[in-house]
């Protein structure tokens, strides 16, 4: 038989134990954790994230030709419409439809026999006055010592020479019925006014043609150099007039303004043309000027009445600034890019864009010389204002994204951004 008091040591002694296990665990525990957060590093400094690399380009003023992107149509730099000059019917045809013809090339063949007839009958006749001048001629060489001696009346000789005289205007009207007459039968063969390159056919064999119609038989057109006609409003006129004469602007050039042609498919032609003149009567249904330029053809990429987008620099901005497109972020807020102060840390900026250059923008104002922009880097930015690390852009990773991607809409990004307002992401946006 047991004590009481015994009971109570023993249990006691037991709950001392657990006690002091939970403890030393407990210890044990935070001694782990303070080793992983609190740990020093191998030098015996706290660690810490090295600053984000990011690349920049420096803020640079330049000459920059202000491109205006207008729609144009082509047009042939000549055209002639091949059409009948005689009554007839097609014989043959002699070409090629959508071929090249040289000028004087026979295309048309019309039945020309009664033509012919017509040149021999002429030529019949002229032989009779011809006949008839010299019997004159003769008669009146023949009275004329006759009438000086008084052997014919003078009345006789007046005749004999009244009669050679209207057989010589005999004579020169046959002649010219026999010319009239061969111009005929040569506008049986129809040949090619100009050289270019002709379309199809627009009469077949054994069809009747006619002169006093005018019948159309078919069209050249030549397009190894063609004109592209386009429009620009008067509003944008006056307002660049007006910026050339306050001297915001400059002409472009030497007054020799390169025409660029973009396809339907966005693609650029290799070889630029020159304006040629700018109309000076406004079109009083659509307030539009006309203008017009010279483009090389050679390859005949472009083709009459096809539908173009023309570029062209009629005015400079003395000191602009070109930024890539995806530094810059466009917004319904406005524009804005990420520059890098002078502690290393990135700034937001709100400035002003113009036009778009070959994948840049034009910056008309919130930028100063000598400043950095964030190009790219964008997505190692972690930490809202923490410092950066700026290198120079080399413009190939990025540069080949932006010139080959699609354009996106105004605020749409490029880059993959932080969730941060403070590091917005570069948006490809296309221009307005």
């Amino acid at each position: 038989m047991f004590s009481f008091s015994n009971t109570s040591a023993a249990l006691l002694s037991v709950r001392r134990m657990g006690f002091i296990g939970l403890t030393a665990m407990g210890t044990l525990l935070l001694a782990a954790c303070g080793a992983k957060e609190g740990a020093p590093a191998a030098g015996g400094a706290p660690r810490s994230m090295p600053p984000a690399e990011v690349g920049v380009v420096v803020v640079a003023p330049q000459a920059v030709a202000l491109q205006t992107e207008l729609p144009g149509r082509v047009s042939p730099v000549r055209v002639a419409q091949v059409r009948a000059r005689v009554n007839g019917v097609v014989l043959k045809r002699l070409f090629v439809e959508g071929s090249e013809v040289k000028a004087g090339q026979t295309l048309y063949q019309i039945d020309a026999a009664s033509y012919q007839a017509n040149v021999d009958s002429a030529q019949a006749s002229f032989g009779k006055a011809q006949a008839n001048l010299t019997q004159t001629a003769a008669q009146a060489d023949r009275y004329k010592p006759l009438v000086e001696a008084n052997a014919v009346s003078k009345q006789e000789y007046i005749n004999v020479v009244a009669a050679n005289k209207q057989a010589e205007a005999d004579l020169a009207s046959a002649k010219a019925a026999v010319q009239s007459a061969r111009i005929n039968l040569d506008y049986a063969t129809v040949r090619a006014p100009i050289s270019g390159r002709i379309g199809q056919s627009l009469v077949t064999e054994g069809a009747l043609v006619s002169q006093a119609e005018a019948t159309q038989l078919a069209v050249i057109q030549q397009t190894h150099t063609v004109y592209v006609n386009f429009t620009q409003s008067t509003s944008d006129v006056l307002r660049l007039r007006k910026a050339l004469a306050a001297k915001q602007l400059r002409g472009a050039g030497d007054g020799a303004v390169a025409v660029h042609i973009v396809l339907e498919d966005g693609s650029e032609l290799p070889r630029s043309g020159k304006l040629l003149f700018t109309d000076l009567t406004v079109d009083p249904t659509s307030g539009q000027i006309t203008l017009r330029a010279e483009v090389p053809n050679t390859d005949g990429l472009l083709l009459p009445g096809q539908y173009v987008r023309v570029r062209l620099s009629q005015a400079e901005l003395p000191a602009g600034i070109l930024l890539p497109q995806q530094a810059v972020t466009r917004s319904n807020q406005g524009d804005s890019v990420l520059v890098v102060g002078a502690d290393g840390k990135p700034m937001p900026r709100q400035v002003k864009i113009g036009s778009s250059q070959n994948n840049n923008w034009v910056v008309l104002s919130g930028l100063q010389p000598g400043e950095q922009v964030i190009v790219e880097g964008f997505q190692k930015m972690m930490v809202p204002g923490a410092p950066v690390k700026a290198v120079p852009w080399s413009g190939r990773a990025q540069g080949t994204a932006a010139a080959t991607s699609a354009p996106a809409a105004p605020g749409a990004s490029a880059t993959a951004p932080a969730a941060s307002a403070a590091t917005p992401a570069a948006s490809a946006a296309s221009g307005k």
